[in-house]
């Protein structure tokens, strides 16, 4: 590995890149572990590690003395995790999450904030995320300056270069300029996603879907959206249209985007409205006829015979965009995420029994376990990617307030 780089400076980046790679997949190595892992000689492992020190990336730790052991112990070295930090944002449409991870992927701190009613105008979205993101980092008891990157999730669609796509109605809401603010003002990096795709970075990375190359997730809260991953790749499309969903008014049988948790919304504040005096009434109470869809779960979980058949339909309308995602990217796994995940648990049966019937060989359907924190858990890993892959061009600062 020594002779493959052209240039004294490129030489010594492709070591330094060489054994930090195998510092972070391991929890510590010994000079003889990172020579027969690199190739390198035991001198350029050495200088290298005391390298790695002096930046801050690497710490020597204590090397366990074997019994009758003599001389001292080999030279030990391990990655340091706390040299720098990310964020990882999920900036909705009515509330923001902010996530502090080290370089670990360990999460040290977290803050949610709610904007405006209606969403609020940009300067006070604005001030609501940067506060927010200031809460966090509070929490973790760290500085702006240890902050190496940030990751954004909206829910909007984004194109490649981590603009927002014009032409949506909701990009008012996302389109801040937080790019240059936290650019400009902080010197961090901050890359920006859709939603969606955050959320299947997120689950194949630590949650239902760890490891899995062929991957698709639902968010089905109020609108839908998805992400896919294929051959372990997540795609973007052209204009990063991928896994949108605003072709399903073309679906029959579906008609919209309109999400689990809103449809189970509508549909029961409908029945309401037509007189149902069931188990969704006596939850909601006399005074109003618009039920929450955590009521209507609620009412079909206590045998309420309304709110049963609106999850059914609710099923079986989902088992059709399930489909319409299997024929066109064939995933093995499919993840509905997203607010109503925990529910959406009770219509997995309609929906694999539904899914049957249009897919030949159908995917596993399963709900995420990662709650409210998944697109954030997907921000902060889109924030790691950008830090392992630009790590010796980045200045750690790893001191604590």
């Amino acid at each position: 590995m020594d002779a493959s780089a052209n240039t004294p400076q490129l030489l010594r980046r492709t070591n330094l890149r060489a054994v930090l790679e195998v510092l972070r997949a391991a929890p510590s190595a010994t000079g003889t572990d990172l020579i027969n892992a690199t190739g390198l000689t035991r001198a350029t492992v050495i200088a290298v590690c005391d390298d790695l020190i002096a930046r801050g990336w690497a710490r020597e730790t204590d090397s366990p003395r074997i019994d009758r052991q003599k001389g001292r112990p080999a030279r030990r070295f391990e990655f340091n995790e706390s040299a720098g930090y990310v964020l990882g944002l999920d900036v909705g449409i009515a509330t923001v999450r902010v996530l502090v991870a080290d370089l670990a992927g360990a999460v040290v701190g977290e803050s949610e904030a709610r904007f405006p009613r209606h969403g609020g105008e940009p300067e006070q979205r604005r001030r609501v995320v940067t506060e927010a993101v200031d809460a966090a980092l509070q929490d973790a008891g760290i500085s702006s300056s240890a902050v190496l990157c940030a990751g954004m999730g909206i829910a909007a669609q984004v194109t490649g270069a981590g603009d927002v796509a014009p032409g949506q109605e909701v990009a008012p809401m996302f389109d801040l300029g937080l790019s240059s603010i936290f650019s400009d003002s902080r010197g961090w990096p901050l890359l920006v996603e859709n939603d969606a795709k955050l959320a299947a970075l997120a689950e194949r990375w630590r949650g239902v879907g760890a490891g899995e190359n062929n991957l698709a997730v639902i968010l089905a809260g109020e609108r839908l959206g998805s992400g896919i991953i294929e051959s372990g790749r997540l795609l973007h499309g052209a204009s990063g249209g991928t896994g949108a969903m605003g072709a399903l008014e073309l679906v029959e049988g579906v008609g919209n985007e309109d999400g689990i948790a809103k449809l189970a919304r509508l549909w029961g504040s409908a029945a309401l409205k037509e007189g149902h005096n069931g188990r969704i009434r006596e939850l909601v109470g006399p005074d109003t006829n618009r039920a929450s869809a955590r009521l209507v779960f609620e009412a079909a979980e206590a045998g309420d015979p309304v709110a049963e058949e609106i999850l059914d339909r609710i099923a079986r309308r989902m088992a059709r965009v399930l489909a319409l995602v299997s024929s066109f990217f064939d995933p093995r796994l499919i993840v509905i995420g997203g607010a109503v995940a925990a529910s959406a648990t009770a219509l997995l049966p309609a929906m694999t029994r539904e899914l049957n019937r249009y897919v030949v060989t159908p995917p596993r359907v399963a709900v995420s376990n990662l709650g409210t924190m998944l697109v954030p858990t997907g921000a902060v890993r889109l924030a790691l990617d950008y830090v392992e892959t630009h790590l010796l061009d980045l200045v750690p600062e790893p001191r604590r307030e």
